[in-house]
Parts: structure tokens; C-alpha cells; sequence
């Protein structure tokens, strides 16, 4: 692959976010974080491959969890394993309640472009098909330095409460999804992936 054809992803640096006030897991707390990471003084756009090894930025990763709620009040989100084609491959095999990826640099080409918010529906539209009304909102961030992929990338999380459960697959990575009560996902955290676990402790117990 030559230079041309890397992808590069937003990054911030990792100081920056140290600055703003470090905490390991979940925060509710996005308005501390959110203005000053998203100054455009501070974002840049780097090849990936270099990134995912390098701890001195973050990649600010949107990540969308699919919520149903239905007549009785019961809670179901949208769930699926990661397949062997996953752009992250510390990530196969792993369930995962959420929908994202990386906001790459062709998503702030524009002149009016909202790099974030472009990059998140262009994941959203490549990950999945949506086939209800729904109503999308920012809830917070995720922090994981326990782990190699986490020391790298910042969640930044969003519920979509959608009217029926009609949400599927969009991708052959995407395997086995579907819409489950959010207490079976509870009494089965060991194969969710990091960011998942966190989210369904923080948000959903």
C-alpha cells in the first residue's frame, strides 16, 4: 500500500485529554471534554497504522448503542460478533453492543463538513441498515488504558432509541445480530469487548 492509499484517522493528543481530567472507564461528564477536543487547533489526521500503536494520541471513535424499549418498559439492545474481515483485528471474535468506527480525513474534506458527525453517519450507513425512526443522542465518553486497543482510541458514546427493533447487518463482519434483553447481555459480560462491558455496566445495570 503506498502513502496515498493510508488511511488517516482523527487524532488528539493524549496530554490534551490527560489535561481535561483522566478517568478510566465510562463519564457521563462530555461537556468537560468535547469543545476543547474537537477545537480545530487541537485534532489532527495521521495514518492509522501508526496510530494504532502509538499511546501519545487518541482516536476519537463514535460508538452507537441501538437501544429498544418496548411496551412493558423491557430494554433490548442491538448485539453482534465481530467477524474475521473487522477493520480491528484485536476485536474479532469479540460481541459488542456498539456501532462506529474511526472519522477518517475525507470526512472533513468539505467545505461545510462536520468531520465528526459526517464520519459517524458514514459508519452508521456502512455498518448497518436502519429501518425505523429513531432519535440519536450523545450520553459519554469511554476511556480504556487496560488494554492495548484502548490505550489508543477514546469512545465517545451515543444511544439511538429506535421505534421497533428493525436494525441489521450492513456488513459480512457483523455476525449474528440481533436485538436481546439488556439483563441477558448482563449476566454474560465475558465476551463483550471492552468498550461493550463498560457501556452495559455504566449505563444498563
Amino acid at each position: 500500500m503506498n502513502q496515498a492509499e493510508v488511511e488517516h484517522v482523527l487524532v488528539v493528543p493524549t496530554d490534551l485529554f490527560h489535561s481535561l481530567g483522566y478517568f478510566q472507564g465510562f463519564t457521563a461528564d462530555v461537556d468537560t471534554y468535547l469543545d476543547t477536543l474537537f477545537d480545530v487547533e487541537n485534532i489532527s489526521y495521521r495514518p492509522r497504522p501508526q496510530m494504532e500503536q502509538d499511546p501519545n494520541f487518541k482516536q476519537l471513535i463514535p460508538y452507537v448503542i441501538f437501544r429498544y424499549i418496548d411496551d412493558s418498559g423491557a430494554v433490548s439492545l442491538y448485539q453482534y460478533s465481530r467477524g474475521g474481515g473487522s477493520g480491528e483485528k484485536r476485536l474479532v471474535s469479540k460481541k459488542s453492543v456498539g456501532i462506529g468506527g474511526h472519522i477518517s480525513q475525507e470526512d472533513g474534506d468539505s467545505k461545510d463538513a462536520d468531520p465528526y458527525h459526517d464520519g459517524m453517519a458514514r459508519e452508521l450507513k456502512e455498518e448497518v441498515i436502519i429501518e425505523t425512526p429513531y432519535v440519536l443522542k450523545l450520553v459519554g465518553l469511554i476511556n480504556d488504558d487496560e488494554t492495548e486497543v484502548g490505550k489508543v482510541h477514546l469512545g465517545i458514546v451515543h444511544i439511538c432509541d429506535v421505534e421497533a427493533p428493525r436494525v441489521r447487518s450492513n456488513e459480512e463482519e457483523i455476525e449474528g445480530n440481533g436485538f436481546q434483553p439488556v439483563t441477558e447481555l448482563l449476566d454474560n459480560l465475558e465476551g463483550f469487548e471492552t468498550w461493550s462491558s463498560i457501556c452495559l455496566q455504566a449505563l444498563f445495570s
